[in-house]
């Protein structure tokens, strides 16, 4: 959002910024690193709470929010907690809602889990929909959503990788040794609460296998500190010389990571529209994804939590080098790094001119990088 943000004051709307607190260590520091600072601050989240309670204490103070600012309209991105309440809070406000992100679906409500069902919902209340692809448009016409409310600009978060991935680059974490002549890095994020239990412990002994199975590979992996991922991954992973179990670092941080990493293996969803960008190829934890346009163009596999289909995969980009050089092009499905300034056009016309001028749409098939 901070790109976007950027690009609304810059035509001339007032951006207060409301922040949940969902996420409190990544929200602090890329607010710094953005140079932007919280006009709110709920400070909503509390320990062992559950998203139902979490739900509960966001809409009243969100509510109050909206109608003490009297905004215009109020902009959430992607299908957080935090998102599904700004949307119902909205709603309820009468002021219109703008979703950012808007329309990825993976067609399984459980999965991933609740980000599917928050975006379904939010996307039922929203009057804008910012949809990051053609495939994302024809997902929320799917679900009758009026054509005129729909806007394709790409992903944000392009945006805010072009834009400082140049910066960080060469940012390593604080405690890792750097890698040696030869060694090839390998990206690990695993976290999604319907991988929690036998899948999570079958990719952590699949990485496990992988690490043994390689040993000029370095694999790092920040671990999430929910105590259903940081306890197996300890576990299993723990005394594996060549995997770097580390907290989880910051967005400087993970972008020299991915800039300096060979390939990334995860089950987030950001990492499958960033690491593309950046020619990094992915193999994803998952059986469904949201963001299948990176899938079709060769760049991101999905291999689920089989550890045979992972440990294949991840062996053929290791030894056959045409197979990585194909995955490892650079792509640009998600975005073209102008998705903030057509959003910003576009609520512009809506909200600023008398006479809406045509809105801009970002074409994925011809994206390139500016």
């Amino acid at each position: 959002m901070a790109p976007v943000i950027k690009a609304l004051r810059k035509h001339g709307f007032f951006v207060p910024i409301l922040a949940t607190g969902q996420h409190r260590q990544l929200l602090d520091q890329v607010l710094q690193i953005f140079r932007l600072e919280s006009t709110w601050d709920l400070n909503a989240m509390q320990a062992n709470q559950n998203l139902s309670e979490l739900l509960g204490r966001m809409l009243p103070a969100l509510d109050r929010h909206i109608r003490e600012s009297k905004a215009s309209v109020v902009l959430a991105q992607g299908d957080t907690t935090t998102v599904l309440a700004a949307a119902m809070a909205s709603f309820y406000a009468q002021v219109p809602f703008a979703h950012v992100e808007a329309g990825l679906r993976s067609g399984r409500l459980d999965s991933p889990f609740p980000e599917e069902g928050n975006r379904r919902l939010a996307g039922v209340l929203s009057r804008f929909h910012f949809a990051p692809t053609k495939n994302s448009r024809q997902a929320l016409l799917a679900e009758g959503v009026n054509p005129g409310h729909i806007h394709v600009v790409g992903n944000t978060v392009i945006d805010a990788l072009l834009e400082v991935s140049g910066l960080f680059a060469s940012v390593w974490p604080e405690g890792v040794p750097a890698l040696r002549d030869g060694e090839r890095l390998a990206l690990v994020t695993l976290h999604r609460r319907e991988n929690f239990g036998l899948p999570l412990q079958q990719m952590l002994g699949a990485l496990r296998r992988f690490a043994a199975e390689h040993p000029e590979t370095r694999i790092i992996y920040p671990v999430h500190p929910n105590p259903n991922v940081e306890g197996p991954a300890h576990e299993i992973l723990g005394d594996t010389p060549n995997v770097h179990l580390i907290a989880p670092v910051e967005y400087p941080v993970m972008v020299g990571l991915l800039n300096r990493s060979y390939a990334v293996f995860t089950d987030s969803g950001g990492l499958q529209e960033e690491a593309p960008a950046l020619g990094k190829p992915v193999l994803v934890f998952r059986e469904v994804t949201e963001r299948p346009e990176a899938v079709a163009e060769g760049g991101v596999l999905l291999v689920g939590s089989n550890p045979e289909a992972f440990l294949a995969e991840a062996g053929r980009l290791w030894n056959d080098p045409d197979h990585y050089r194909a995955m490892a092009q650079p792509r640009f499905p998600y975005g073209d790094g102008k998705s903030s300034e057509r959003i910003a056009e576009i609520l512009g016309s809506a909200f600023l001119t008398a006479n809406p001028s045509a809105c801009p749409s970002f074409d994925n098939e011809t994206a390139s990088v500016p």
